[in-house]
């Protein structure tokens, strides 16, 4: 009777939940994993510190490592792919190079390039080929905004576009790419942290702009949320904590259901800091970071860990019902619902 009644309580997370399997893709490789780009089942892209570059055309049975000449010093944390020939990639730090292939990554043309010291690149996303929109640190309490329209061929700055002014002390995280989220019709989410946390949006390709408070752990440079997903316009995630103190949980994901206007706590959250998180389906998603993984089958409100293995950033593969993680040492992994 007392398990009858536990899982009725807690159906469908643990009682309904499916097993998982993790399968090592490729490791050893000397550089920390921090952009990924997952253009269908079979086309991957990473990328990384030490101005590497992966790509697998196979679904990760094997991969190719680039090093885009003259940039073999950058630490590129986020990348964004269209097919196995294009793909944009963007460093951290300064000075901030924006770098684009045609060809497959045996050749890399620079676009973009900003010399200022205080530029810091965080991450990028795309509605479709054309127009896209990367956004940085902020320099005198401006976030840095760069828009394309012609599929990452020139940037033009619209900073000026966003007249609120960030705090003292707020920044964003380029742990992953992934404080930032695009979705048709021209919405875009970012995520800001450290000493405040705010959720800025726009929906229409980044010329006007709304701001709303992220209630997450925040009031430290290493505090704040460092990945941001959206299933639609309406329901999305944050996940993040202090990455100086990756075990602990407390306040470090929360849910909203009305476009980030607001926003509340799971019942069981996560199990220490994360970097990563994407949506599978409107029940499913998964969090990763450097202190493990977890699962939630209820749309977020209930999470269980499955992996204490440390990854830094992943996506979903809706159609195979599963994942690609990537993380330190090179490490590339499949996550797969059975």
């Amino acid at each position: 009777m007392k398990k009858i009644l536990w899982c009725l309580l807690w159906a469908p997370f643990f009682c309904a939940a499916q097993s998982v399997t993790f399968k090592a893709l490729t490791e050893n490789n000397k550089t920390s994993l921090r952009g990924l780009s997952l253009v269908n089942e079979k086309i991957i892209w990473l990328s990384g510190s030490n101005g590497s570059v992966g790509r697998s055309v196979d679904g990760g049975v094997t991969f190719e490592w680039l090093k885009p000449k003259r940039y073999e010093k950058l630490d590129f944390r986020d990348i964004e792919a269209f097919d196995d020939q294009q793909a944009i990639i963007v460093n951290a730090g300064s000075p901030a190079y924006i770098l684009k292939t045609t060809d497959g990554g045996k050749n890399w043309t620079e676009h973009y390039k900003n010399l200022d010291s205080a530029i810091f690149l965080d991450g990028m996303g795309f509605w479709g080929k054309d127009k896209g929109i990367i956004f940085g640190d902020p320099i005198n309490n401006k976030m840095q905004l760069l828009k394309t329209v012609n599929a990452g061929r020139s940037w033009e700055d619209i900073t000026s576009n966003l007249t609120v002014n960030m705090a003292e002390g707020e920044a964003a995280f380029a742990a992953s790419g992934s404080t930032i989220k695009t979705l048709a019709g021209g919405k875009v989410w970012i995520a800001t942290g450290g000493k405040v946390s705010n959720i800025y949006f726009s929906s229409d390709y980044g010329q006007r702009w709304k701001v709303f408070k992220c209630p997450i752990l925040q009031g430290e440079n290493s505090t704040g949320p460092f990945s941001i997903d959206f299933y639609d316009a309406k329901h999305g995630i944050a996940v993040g904590g202090n990455y100086l103190k990756d075990k602990e949980n407390a306040n470090n994901i929360l849910l909203t259901a009305d476009g980030g206007k607001t926003w509340t706590k799971p019942r069981i959250p996560v199990s220490g800091y994360r970097s990563g998180v994407t949506y599978l389906n409107a029940k499913v998603l998964v969090a990763t970071g450097t202190s493990g993984t977890d699962i939630s089958y209820d749309g977020g409100y209930t999470w269980k860990k499955i992996s204490d293995k440390s990854f830094n950033v992943i996506q979903s593969l809706k159609k195979e019902n599963a994942f690609i993680l990537a993380g330190e040492k090179g490490s590339v992994y499949k996550l797969v619902l059975n």
